[in-house]
């Protein structure tokens, strides 16, 4: 399905993307950029994160809708805006109709996490909560758009959006100017779009490497297929770029300019998101964390000076909860074990003490007496652990078969 119009559909050239600039100027923020001297060991050669996250609303987004709105014509502001949106594309509408003047009604998942319903009210939206996923939502926003002839603001698929985004692009090649490899998170595709035209039109040495979640990889089998394919069910936590088909316009500038699209794994994001957390002391949404995460996967791949574009910072504090124990899990720093011993008094306070003495962290403990498996005078206790990493873990492991405890698989 095509959302683009005639002029949606035009080329997006660096004087595009040069004229979007000068028209965020005093709107979006340049947005700092920050080395990391662990990826920096990691990769071999310098890391920079470009902290779109540090954006106004938490994304990118606000400079291609403030881009794609600021170019309607008077009667086309008078009729409004309408958008469809998870939260990062919702917030970036509200706010940019807000400061032109122009009415606008996002329609969100009911499932949309409260804090970005709250923002998006907050920055001046009209919210309505409609169907349980984004495809439901962006049916219910095009209905609107044809019944009260609002304008629909898609979130990728349109010149002006494109080139808006492609501003963070050119911000890159002014605060890095030496630089040698571009990642890039990739959803539908509007943001690596900007990017690789305002990089490879004056820097067309620079490597664009994209990323998708594995689960939500559309962009593969659509550069296979020579034009953009939809994919079933797209699923990964990173609800920033959960897209199930490329743009028909980026799709065609990403095929052209991008020069390499690669996926990474739940655990990659997780383990990514942590890092900018814990190293960075950067708050990114697992989306955002994205290009970390191909770094992560794969170091020795990208050629320095690289910079990694952190997209949004959007995260559901709920969803952070279950990312960043996911990715402590995916780090090594959890261990569960379970442990036969003699069931009587005291016999806990002596295991424990054995894991005192090696540092680890009790979370939980359960007991196991009724299993047939286990003798009349026996019981099997099984540990949630904290660790310091694999490192720990396997200490851990000798501390308690040193000890005489039989450790069940």
């Amino acid at each position: 399905m095509s959302y683009g119009t005639a002029d949606s559909l035009r080329p997006v050239t660096l004087d595009d993307v040069r004229g979007a600039h000068k028209m965020l100027s005093g709107v979006a923020r340049m947005t700092a950029m920050e080395g990391s001297r662990h990826l920096s060991q990691l990769v071999g050669a310098p890391v920079l994160l470009k902290c779109e996250n540090l954006q106004r609303t938490g994304s990118f987004k606000l400079r291609g809708a403030y881009v794609r709105i600021a170019g309607l014509l008077p009667e086309e502001r008078a009729a409004g805006v309408v958008a469809a949106s998870a939260g990062n594309h919702a917030q970036g509408v509200a706010l940019a109709s807000s400061l032109l003047g122009v009415r606008s009604t996002v329609f969100m998942p009911k499932g949309a996490p409260l804090p970005k319903i709250s923002a998006t009210r907050e920055y001046g939206a009209e919210v309505r909560l409609h169907g349980q996923v984004v495809d439901e939502t962006l049916a219910a926003a095009q209905e609107y758009a044809e019944r009260t002839g609002a304008v629909f603001i898609h979130p990728f698929d349109h010149a002006d959006v494109i080139a808006g985004q492609g501003t963070v692009g050119l911000e890159i090649l002014e605060q890095c100017p030496e630089v040698g490899t571009v990642v890039v998170g990739i959803g539908g595709g509007g943001l690596a779009a900007g990017i690789a035209v305002a990089v490879k039109s004056s820097r067309p040495d620079v490597r664009i490497v994209g990323v998708q979640a594995e689960g939500a990889a559309a962009y593969p089998p659509s550069l296979a297929a020579g034009r953009p394919v939809s994919i079933e069910a797209p699923a990964t936590m990173a609800d920033g770029i959960k897209v199930g088909r490329p743009g028909d316009v980026p799709f065609g500038i990403v095929g052209e300019l991008v020069d390499e699209v690669r996926t990474v794994s739940e655990g990659e994001l997780s383990a990514a998101l942590l890092l900018c957390l814990e190293r960075a002391k950067l708050v990114v949404e697992p989306a955002g964390a994205s290009p970390v995460a191909a770094l992560l996967s794969e170091p020795g791949a990208f050629e320095g000076p690289v910079v990694a574009v952190l997209s949004g910072g959007n995260v559901d504090p709920v969803l952070m909860q279950r990312v960043l124990r996911h990715g402590m899990a995916a780090q090594g720093r959890y261990l569960t074990v379970s442990v036969r011993l003699t069931d009587r008094p005291g016999a806990l306070a002596t295991l424990l003490g054995v894991l005192s003495v090696v540092d680890a962290n009790v979370l939980d403990v359960s007991h196991v007496r009724t299993d047939p498996r286990l003798g009349p005078s026996e019981a099997e206790v099984e540990l949630h652990l904290e660790t310091k990493g694999p490192a720990h873990c396997a200490e851990v492991g000798r501390a308690l078969r040193d000890a005489g405890y039989t450790v069940v698989a």
